[in-house]
């Protein structure tokens, strides 16, 4: 079967190479599996042409990934990979986490229980005690990067840490801190890069297109991951694509 944004791209250049024209790709669903939880991204976008100059023309895309699914198992996500409970150290379980788009970036907000638990003998007996315990949120700045040109990256950078007292000091600092930062990190990144979005270009134009740019969108509980690209070529080198999207979909 010929992918849709490549014949979307067969019906824009066979449509016309003169004048300019926009097609809408339609809505395909991908599912993913992000930390044993099944994720369906939403990638759609369009597609343009328009004289450039005498004998050129410029290609145009856009895709659009609708993060939705993955803000609403956002939780879940994080659970599966931070959530701990050790009688003697350490016990912590992820309450509620939110990706809130900020355009050009993303705010994740995860929202933390914490608790600290100290184990020592006395009389024989081992007594457990809770040294330091509370709830916390961390927020972190998620911004998607373009590598070499056509890798898509997202950076991340922890904006801040809100809690009080010890357990403040104990998100701040530390080795536990740090490790938590660097963990939730690790998670979304690996969860976003999990989307090849260069991939849904057609063949033909994911071999000559350079990615554009790359950002957050959309609206809360709705974030979108937006990326563009383009690529002018010669009005015959478009025909030439048409030939193949032909042979191809034959």
């Amino acid at each position: 079967m010929i992918p849709i944004a490549t014949f979307v791209l067969f019906l824009l250049v066979s449509h016309s190479l003169a004048a300019d024209s926009s097609f809408r790709i339609p809505p395909v669903r991908t599912q993913l599996t992000i930390e044993g939880q099944p994720v369906t991204v939403e990638v759609s976008g369009s597609v343009s042409a328009a004289a450039a100059s005498p004998g050129l023309e410029t290609i145009s895309v856009q895709l659009d990934a609708g993060l939705s699914d993955l803000e609403r198992n956002l939780t879940s996500i994080l659970r599966a990979q931070l959530n701990q409970s050790n009688r003697c150290g350490e016990r912590l379980s992820v309450e509620r986490a939110t990706l809130q788009p900020a355009a050009p970036s993303a705010m994740l907000t995860t929202d933390v229980h914490f608790e600290k638990w100290g184990c020592a003998k006395a009389f024989g007996k081992e007594i457990v005690k809770r040294l330091v315990g509370g709830n916390g949120t961390v927020k972190m700045r998620l911004t998607p990067e373009l590598q070499n040109g056509d890798t898509l990256r997202v950076a991340a950078e922890v904006v801040s840490i809100d809690a009080d007292g010890s357990l403040g000091e104990a998100l701040r600092s530390g080795a536990f801190g740090d490790s938590l930062k660097e963990r939730i990190r690790q998670t979304i990144v690996s969860a976003i890069d999990k989307l090849d979005l260069n991939a849904a270009l057609p063949p033909p134009v994911r071999e000559i297109a350079a990615l554009r740019s790359a950002q957050f969108s959309g609206e809360p509980g709705n974030p979108v991951l937006s990326v563009t690209g383009e690529v002018r070529i010669p009005a015959d080198q478009a025909r030439a694509i048409v030939g193949r999207l032909k042979s191809d979909a034959r």
